[in-house]
């Protein structure tokens, strides 16, 4: 690994986590496997392990925006390792998880220094500098990624799982903590962004059955309710479709 392949491998992360170019599937790990298969030359191995890695995300949902672990970032950080040290992609699985976990503290920091921009923008648009909104908008957001994102995975990259643990190991325990609390509000923020678009008087049951399911039948993983939910979608669009043909013919 050149100090030149991690640094291109944390443009694509970022390229890949970002909001960008939205009809791209650029944020499953089978996607960032063939980029850092392509950077590293070895897309079969690449896209082997990528597939296992895409096994233990196959149901991850961001509900409100809300991520429960960055898919991308345990792609990028476990898959270029496994390559390098010629691991097996189970053995790649179980790195990836807990990098998957750091990645949304990288997120949280993220979000918190986006923060600033959007009050620094309120600012521009008090004195009219419309120049001003348009650097806060999009030069400050970008070049913080530098820092937050690109830098920091180049350098897990290129060091390998050591430097993952020296992170985490370097980290305060008050800041993790702070993050952690704001995290917990995240999810409750997703739930109720959930339920204003599905609140419909006829559909809130299923989401209230859907979440009880979830929370109270273990032994289900998430592609059998992903079907289940397909099976009442389908029967709740055919029986409410017959009830409103039944409606137009009698008026």
């Amino acid at each position: 690994m050149t100090i030149f392949q991690a640094i291109i491998l944390g443009i694509l992360f970022c390229f890949c986590r970002m909001g960008i170019l939205y009809t791209w599937p650029k944020n499953i790990p089978l996607f960032g496997a063939l980029l850092i298969g392509i950077v590293l030359g070895d897309v079969p191995q690449a896209m082997i392990i990528g597939a296992a890695i895409q096994a233990i995300y196959m149901g991850v949902i961001q509900p409100g925006g809300n991520i429960p672990t960055d898919q991308v970032l345990a792609t990028f950080i476990a898959l270029p390792i496994a390559i390098q040290t010629n691991l097996s992609p189970e053995v790649a699985v179980t790195l990836a998880v807990p990098v998957g976990l750091l990645g949304i503290l990288l997120d949280y920091i993220r979000r918190t220094v986006n923060a600033a921009w959007v009050h620094m923008a309120d600012s521009y648009a008090e004195k009219a500098n419309t120049k001003g909104i348009m650097r806060a908008h999009f030069l400050y957001p970008t070049l913080s990624l530098i820092f937050i994102y690109i830098i920091p995975v180049a350098i897990a990259i290129y060091l390998g799982p050591n430097a993952v643990k020296s992170f985490m190991n370097f980290i305060p325990e008050w800041i993790m903590t702070g993050l952690q609390v704001a995290g917990g509000i995240l999810p409750a923020l997703g739930f109720a962004i959930t339920i204003s678009v599905i609140g419909k008087k006829g559909i809130l049951p299923y989401f209230v059955l859907g979440f009880f399911l979830f929370q109270y039948a273990q032994q289900v993983n998430t592609i059998a309710f992903a079907l289940l939910g397909i099976f009442m979608a389908f029967l709740h669009i055919t029986f409410t479709k017959s009830n409103s043909s039944e409606e137009a013919g009698i008026l």
